[in-house]
């Protein structure tokens, strides 16, 4: 079995302002991770028509599965259902199984189905929906175009939808080691580590407490690989002689 990959579009000006803090992508990346699919990318756009288009047809190309967070709800700025069937080619107009679903949503609440509600409702043609039971407005999935809301409650519930849908790889495993060493005096070794093992991802993470320090991480999804590489790692901490603290593999940390 290999990984299969993802990326993540995450659309809205709030974002690339600063007014609102992005958590989707974070989640996302964790689920992914234990799903044992590789997210290779994750890119921020405005809500601009054309750069969602063409941010929609560059990743959707390069992955097997793409997901968007933001614009699907009912305000004159979303417009990302409407920018992903475009990039497809496809129609989009107010969709019968959407419809009823909003309709027995608002009439359950007391509150009116208005025009503005009702472009909730709009899906592209050949698209499946995506259940959203936090405010169920659903999102849908169109191609390998998975396209859901950028409020993290509802865009975590939605992808909780989605999950049985997507499949996935080989999990990847990891080891951790807490050295009290500044990260200078450990690159050259580490360096020298990932050239001999390169079936492993090798990263450093720098961290001060009382002293300089840095975690490093050892990330493989072949267990053999992982454990001749982290037994190389201690080794050479050894020789150094630096405080270390390891942590046991398991699934990405």
């Amino acid at each position: 079995m290999t990984q299969p990959t993802a990326a993540m579009l995450v659309i809205g000006d709030e974002i690339l302002s600063g007014r609102t803090r992005e958590a989707n992508a974070h989640h996302l990346a964790g689920v992914m991770t234990g799903m044992g699919i590789q997210l290779t990318e994750i890119r921020v756009v405005a809500d601009d028509w054309d750069t969602i288009i063409q941010a929609v047809n560059a990743l959707r190309a390069q992955v097997d599965n793409l997901f968007t967070s933001g614009g699907i709800g009912p305000t004159h700025d979303d417009i990302t259902a409407d920018c992903v069937a475009a990039a497809f080619g496809a129609p989009i107009d107010v969709r019968a199984d959407a419809l009823a679903i909003l309709q027995a949503h608002y009439t359950a609440t007391g509150r009116t189905l208005n025009e503005a509600r009702l472009r909730m409702a709009r899906i592209p043609d050949g698209a499946t929906l995506i259940e959203n039971p936090v405010s169920h407005a659903p999102g849908f999935s169109l191609g390998n175009v998975h396209v859901m809301a950028g409020v993290p409650a509802i865009f975590q519930a939605m992808l909780e939808s989605l999950r049985p849908r997507l499949t996935g790889g080989d999990l990847v495993l990891s080891y951790a080691f807490r050295v009290e060493a500044p990260e200078g005096d450990l690159a050259g070794p580490l360096g020298e580590l990932a050239a001999a093992h390169p079936k492993v991802s090798m990263g450093s993470y720098p961290f001060y407490t009382t002293g300089p320090g840095a975690t490093l991480i050892l990330r493989a999804s072949d267990r053999d690989a992982l454990n001749a590489a982290a037994d190389g790692l201690r080794a050479v901490l050894s020789e150094m002689g630096v405080p270390v603290a390891e942590t046991p593999p398991g699934s990405q940390e």
